[in-house]
């Protein structure tokens, strides 16, 4: 048994869904603030709104996380102290963080904030669990797609605080690894607007066969009310609701329900000893009612338990309908009445002495918590020259307690026939006595009142600098994906690319493939630096290949091929540095990398970086610095999901070891989207229909980064098609009189950007 319980942490899209989700018994509360959060569709709040919102938990012994879970520009890193400042101030309990430069940025300027790691960092392994930790952080939320038993893992060898989600709805991508929306639409889930193209009807064709249209992308909602026991003893720390977008009521119903459970749980588990866990799981019943409850309150379609015990599957997706299901009006009703309404009070007694000629005093006794006392002590009372007050009156002004959480209960008044005090004062005392019992409560719930110890940053910390020019640019890298696409390379001109980045998974498979990109590779490495890319996602179940097939590649010490490897992940991150890697890193572009901050945290441990690809031009120069060389992906798929749950599995059937290794996924429009179906490490990655190209920008950037061309779905002739053809572009110093050998094309973000 652990020796602490199981925090319940409920979302709160406006005030009256924070009310609902207290009353109806979360520990913990997240919510959004005007700027910076995940979910700009939510009503959010106000500052005032939000303080008082902190204030108000604290009361109940309850916390208050703010999400500043979304990339941040350059241009606004500016305003970050001074929105934080207030919360801060308030006593404001943790910040659940996407940005690592926001991370960097609230760890020096509020050192006594907790840092919490969003799903949006995408965390999958000990390793960049370690490394966030060392870095300041003290709780994780994982990315979602890992199992109960991976999340244990990571708790045991941290030691940090886990939260994972127990209920709501799912992203068909690792969370902060989704472009779908942005590419498509402008509308960045990176920014909390995204857009849920995953909820749209596809046709998912192989080469032999479709399956007719459908919603692969659309994962049923998560209920895991029944593995309450299993979840509490793996070791998590605390429970998330999903759901800061829906109604007060859906956040008020699932959490009274959860909370039932929970200490349900508790209760039943102090009257059992040395109980085994099997025998105390099969006595677990969940009522029919509250089953049919949670099935009524926003669920789509059937409920599914998430990943926690299962890697991907047909069972875990909403193919006929994303829709949510109908909800019962009698029950949102009950839940309305019940825990939208009224607040609930702290009883007091009120006890005032108004005697002429001494000081007048009037103390508040919290009734519940008897130690809890406020006296305060006015001006000395007055002999009335008229009409003096009475015992009515100064019961009626210290009885309005109005939108406190307080209300009086008993009242004990001594006051002179002759006393005069006026109404004015008497309410004084009352509003003083008010907010000193408010603090002490807060206080006594261990909470801060106030802080005053925040930095001030100096005012260059958040400034936009001015872009400068690289010593060198215009340099021409090449990324391949297959051993076809690396045959391509080798027979243009390898002399004329500077850098090539060969996919890790060119090196994880025994055999005669492995040996000849091996061979191919010493070759290369006579002419340009090459350098490994290490797999966008990493599990637990991927280091043993890793350590057994490309870590030895990338550690040769004699007379190194690879010079250096190149990071996609914090999991990446966390293994290199773990390891004591010594060789370059370099970070990709989802790694991300939006403001200077973030590159302070890292410009120690690597040695250049991407820019990513949702900023626009001007928003990507203010990234430039002589300190670290940059890159532009200036062609390629851009791959706008990356999933644990695979398309085809899902639809046509498993197709490992078919020889298959993608479908495509055809929307409304008969726009084909390539999904990779990569078996090695069982995940998809689903590709832009069109490739990304920059041939017509690359004269404006030619001083200032070196160019990318990122292939991934192209067969060999296309490779050496498109190589040429930039080959072409860099002799010409960039005149784009030739057409590129594609016709169709999109410029991403390089001009619009997202919002």
């Amino acid at each position: 048994m652990r020796n602490h319980r199981v925090e319940l942490l409920a979302p709160a899209g406006n005030r009256e869904g924070f009310y609902g989700a207290i009353h109806a018994g979360a520990d913990a509360v997240y919510l959004g603030g005007s700027r910076f959060g995940a979910r700009s569709y939510a009503d959010n709040f106000t500052t005032e709104e939000l303080i008082s919102c902190i204030r108000y938990a604290h009361f109940w012994g309850r916390k208050v996380y703010l999400t500043v879970n979304t990339l941040v520009k350059e241009a606004e890193f500016g305003e970050l102290y001074n929105y934080l400042l207030p919360y801060y101030e308030a006593g404001l309990d943790g910040v659940i963080v996407q940005d690592i430069g926001v991370f960097s940025f609230i760890r020096e300027h509020f050192p006594a904030m907790e840092l919490h790691v969003s799903t949006q960092m995408t965390l999958t392994g000990e390793y960049g669990a370690a490394m966030l930790r060392d870095m300041g952080a003290c709780r994780i939320v994982p990315a979602r797609e890992l199992s109960l038993k991976e999340i244990t893992h990571m708790k045991e060898q941290t030691g940090l605080s886990i939260e994972t989600f127990i209920h709501g709805a799912m992203c068909y991508c690792y969370s902060g690894q989704c472009l779908f929306s942005s590419i498509l639409g402008g509308r960045s889930g990176n920014r909390g607007r995204c857009a849920q193209p995953c909820r749209l009807p596809y046709v998912v064709n192989t080469s032999k066969t479709a399956s007719g249209e459908c919603y692969p992308l659309s994962l049923k909602d998560m209920c895991t009310i029944e593995h309450i026991p299993e979840l509490i003893r793996a070791g998590i720390d605390s429970f998330k609701i999903e759901g800061r977008m829906k109604k007060p009521e859906y956040t008020a119903g699932v959490t009274a329900i959860y909370r039932k459970y929970i200490d349900k749980y508790y209760e039943e588990t102090e009257h059992v000893k040395k109980q085994s866990a099997h025998r105390e799981i099969a006595k677990w019943k969940i009522d029919g009612a509250d089953l049919k409850a949670l099935s009524c309150l926003y669920i789509r379609s059937e409920r599914q338990d998430g990943y926690y015990y299962k890697h991907n599957g047909r069972d875990m997706v909403t193919l006929t309908s994303p829709a949510y299901s109908g909800s019962d009006e009698e029950l949102l009703a009950q839940i309305r009445r019940k825990y939208l309404g009224e607040k609930p009070k702290h009883p007091v007694s009120v006890h005032a002495k108004f005697i002429t000629g001494s000081l007048a005093s009037v103390t508040y006794i919290l009734e519940d918590m008897e130690d809890i006392i406020v006296t305060v002590v006015g001006d000395v009372v007055q002999t009335a020259s008229r009409q003096p007050i009475s015992r009515k009156n100064i019961a009626k002004q210290l009885g309005k307690l109005g939108d406190s959480i307080f209300e009086a209960d008993t009242m004990e008044i001594s006051v002179s026939d002759d006393a005069f005090y006026s109404l004015k004062e008497i309410n004084e005392l009352r509003r003083e006595a008010v907010a000193n019992l408010e603090n002490m409560l807060i206080t006594r719930n261990g909470f801060a009142v106030c802080r005053t110890d925040a930095i001030l940053p100096d005012t260059d910390d958040c400034a936009v600098k001015t872009s400068v020019k690289m010593p060198e640019g215009g340099r021409l890298f090449v990324s391949v994906h297959t051993k076809e696409q690396m045959e391509a390379v080798m027979e243009i001109s390898p002399s004329e690319i500077a850098r090539i980045y060969l996919d890790g998974d060119l090196f994880l498979e025994d055999g005669g493939d492995r040996d000849k990109v091996l061979a191919q590779c010493e070759k290369l490495a006579n002419c340009c630096e090459l350098v490994i890319a290490l797999p966008y996602i990493i599990r637990g179940k991927d280091n043993s290949l890793l350590e057994n097939k490309l870590f030895p590649l990338l550690e040769l010490k004699e007379r190194p091929v690879f010079a250096g490897a190149l990071v996609r992940s914090m999991e990446g991150m966390g293994i290199l540095k773990a390891k004591g890697y010594r060789g370059k890193i370099y970070t990709d572009a989802g790694f991300y990398i939006w403001n200077r901050k973030t590159l302070q945290v890292w410009k120690d441990s690597i040695t250049g970086f991407c820019m990513p690809l949702e900023l626009k031009s001007g928003e990507q120069k203010t990234l430039l610095t002589e300190e670290i060389p940059c890159e532009k992906i200036v062609y390629g798929r851009i791959p706008m999901m990356i999933t644990a749950n695979c398309v085809a599995n899902s639809t046509v059937g498993c197709l490992k070891g078919t020889g298959e290794r993608a479908v495509t996924l055809t929307d409304r429009y008969r726009k084909k989207f390539p999904v990779e179906l990569n078996c090695i490490h069982c995940m998809n990655i689903i590709y832009n229909s069109v490739p990304l190209s920059l041939h017509g920008e690359l004269a404006k950037w030619k001083q200032s980064a070196d160019f990318r061309l990122e292939f991934s779905v192209e067969t060999k002739q296309e490779a050496k098609a498109v190589l040429e053809y930039f080959l072409q572009l860099q002799k010409s110093d960039y005149q784009t009189a030739v057409k590129p050998p594609y016709q169709d094309y999109t410029t991403g973000h390089e001009k619009r950007g997202v919002e």
